[in-house]
């Protein structure tokens, strides 16, 4: 019903734009009756949700401050500075004493009657101390009870009882275009209410976020500034749908909200274990959508499926090494359930307890698989060193950007793959196919098109019978594990 209502006060605002001598009285009336529905609307969810949101001010040491605090007041245009100057917000650049502790400010949302909150990370992962603020004007010390710095996810807690907690809603339910309002404390004013709409969602790639991908944004531009993070994105039903943590430059109308279905799965185990571990497979994976390089050039890949995460890598000494799972399978179910995203894959196996077994559905050409692998704990640190080799014996790949030669022994127990069973990249051009492809000198060519290369005469030859219109589908294994891509030349 509120939705109807919305619509036909959108209808009503746009009749209002086309001007009153176009307009009889009594529809221009009521016309603006349903722009003032609209109106309250969101006054009405300002009001429900604005108690279960807190202020959040941290101290820190001057040094741990620094640069942050840098980062935000640089991005000011000069006359906003001079007028946080004037009041007193910020003392001179150049003044050459710093105060032993430092401010900052954020914002977050009471989840619990008694006293958990959720905010970001990056609000409180550096603070000494920690103050909240209710909107009553109450104000509490508060303390860590976990932090998650992958998703930018941190629960706080105050003693306290009979709190308003904000109803969160599901995220993924959200759509598109529909009216988001934020809450919070930008630049330090108190209770600022700005609207906009959700501009898009599932952006990760697109903001090249550090950590593990489970960085899933809704953009937004409804206005986000620094005092905004950790507060609510919220719908026109009082729900949550976001939780405030970035923006795109400033006065972009492009901002950035961590999904409350990822923060919610995150809060709990922060609630009540103090850490987020997820758990891995140990695979490199892609959208198999994305892939359509590999489709056109093997039909054979997933004839039967359109939807799914296809293998790129198997991890070294990761689970997936240890079972039949390779390169080029694709994932289209876990414990029956369907994924159709490498997105959903990783949502799916992140939460899952370590050292539990998970059964994936898989299909390989036209094999339909069930896989069984024993999770792991992710690490924080998944790369391996290794040596390159000697350049001997080098077969030119021309066009591709890489040469290589002979499998020697060393390299071949370093990899733990048998002598003969491939040809080891000796060098890679810069700005070269092979190197947008993200290969190295040591990494090993163990296939072309589907066929061994055991030796460089057979991947020379492999290369020249190679359709330049559609490039090669390249097998290797290296420091990233065993992976497959579609290579062509700077020609193509």
């Amino acid at each position: 019903m509120r939705y109807k209502t919305l619509s036909l006060a959108l209808a009503a605002l746009t009749c209002l734009s086309t001007g009153p001598s176009r307009l009889a009285a009594k529809d221009a009336s009521a016309a603006l009756d349903l722009a003032r529905q609209l109106n309250e609307a969101f006054i009405e969810v300002a009001d429900k949700v604005s108690p279960s949101v807190v202020l959040i001010t941290v101290t820190q040491k001057a040094a741990a401050q620094e640069n942050a605090d840098e980062s935000w007041w640089d991005m000011l245009p000069e006359q906003y500075r001079r007028r946080f100057e004037q009041w007193g917000g910020r003392r001179g650049r150049r003044t050459p004493a710093r105060p032993e502790k430092t401010m900052g400010q954020g914002s977050g949302i009471i989840i619990t009657e008694d006293g958990y909150i959720l905010t970001n990370n990056h609000v409180v992962e550096q603070a000494d101390t920690i103050s909240v603020r209710l909107m009553d004007g109450r104000r509490f010390d508060a303390t860590i009870k976990g932090r998650d710095p992958e998703s930018d996810i941190a629960v706080i807690k105050i003693d306290a009882k009979g709190l308003t907690k904000a109803m969160l809603g599901d995220s993924d339910k959200t759509r598109v275009g529909e009216f988001a309002i934020a809450i919070g404390a930008p630049f330090s004013f108190n209770y600022s209410v700005t609207v906009g709409h959700v501009s898009g969602k599932g952006r990760s790639k697109e903001l090249l976020t550090e950590g593990f991908q489970d960085k899933d944004f809704i953009q937004t531009d409804a206005s986000i500034n620094p005092g905004n993070s950790g507060g609510p994105l919220v719908n026109l039903y009082d729900e949550v749908i976001g939780i405030n943590a970035m923006i795109l430059g400033m006065n972009t109308g492009i901002g950035f909200a961590i999904p409350i279905n990822l923060a919610k799965r995150v809060a709990d185990h922060l609630m009540h274990e103090g850490k987020f571990t997820r758990s891995r497979i140990g695979v490199g994976i892609d959208d198999l959508r994305d892939q359509q390089d590999f489709k056109e050039l093997d039909k054979s890949l997933a004839p039967d499926v359109d939807d799914g995460a296809v293998v790129t890598a198997i991890l070294p000494n990761g689970p997936a090494a240890k079972s039949d799972l390779k390169a080029g399978d694709v994932i289209t179910a876990v414990n029956g359930k369907t994924v159709k995203s490498s997105r959903q894959l990783q949502d799916e196996i992140f939460p899952i307890k370590v050292g539990q077994v998970v059964a994936l559905s898989v299909v390989r050409g036209k094999e339909h698989l069930t896989i069984k692998i024993t999770t792991d704990a992710m690490p924080s640190d998944d790369t391996m060193a290794q040596n390159s080799p000697k350049n001997n014996g080098q077969v030119d790949a021309a066009g591709y950007g890489l040469t290589v030669q002979a499998l020697t022994k060393d390299v071949a127990e370093q990899l733990n793959i048998e002598v003969g069973s491939g040809v080891v990249v000796a060098s890679v051009e810069p700005n070269s196919p092979a190197e947008e492809h993200h290969i190295k000198a040591g990494d090993v060519i163990t296939e072309i098109n589907r066929k061994p290369v055991n030796n460089p005469r057979q991947f020379r030859e492999a290369v020249r019978t190679s359709d330049p219109k559609h490039g090669m589908m390249v097998n290797l294994v290296g420091e990233q594990g065993s992976r497959f891509l579609v290579l062509k030349s700077d020609g193509q």
